[in-house]
């Protein structure tokens, strides 16, 4: 049987190079599953949970966004930020997500900040998300 090619990339370095029967993204217009023989296809990638399944077992991956490129077989995913679901300081998410909210206070919706604060929210809400479905 036909496996795909997956690969997570972040501007620092490759985080992932493995074979996979198949692959569940979170896509910009919600959760797609990808396997072999996929039509090829470029698609935003929304903070959340990267699925890999290989042989009955799954292995979970937060992507904290970016973009996905699936052809040939082979899916790669540039993410902005990635990490093994394992190893999310939940703890950690949460005291930011609560820094990003109470900066959010403070400020209006036009101000150039609000939506990176937003996004920040967003972000750490979807890893505490992640965490919580090993």
């Amino acid at each position: 049987m036909a496996k795909l090619s997956v690969e997570i990339v972040t501007p620092e370095k490759r985080i992932l190079s493995v074979q996979a029967d198949e692959a569940i993204v979170p896509g910009g217009e919600g959760l797609f599953g990808v396997r072999p023989g996929h039509t090829p296809f470029l698609s935003l990638v929304e903070p959340g949970t990267l699925t890999l399944i290989e042989g009955g077992r799954q292995d979970k991956y937060f992507i904290a966004g970016g973009f996905v490129e699936v052809s040939n077989d082979k899916v790669l995913v540039l993410a902005d930020a990635a990490e093994p679901i394992n190893g999310i300081d939940v703890a950690g998410a949460r005291r930011r997500m609560a820094e990003a909210e109470a900066r959010l206070k403070d400020l209006s919706a036009a101000d150039a900040r609000y939506a990176l604060e937003q996004a920040a929210v967003r972000r750490e809400a979807a890893r505490i998300g992640a965490a919580e479905t090993r």
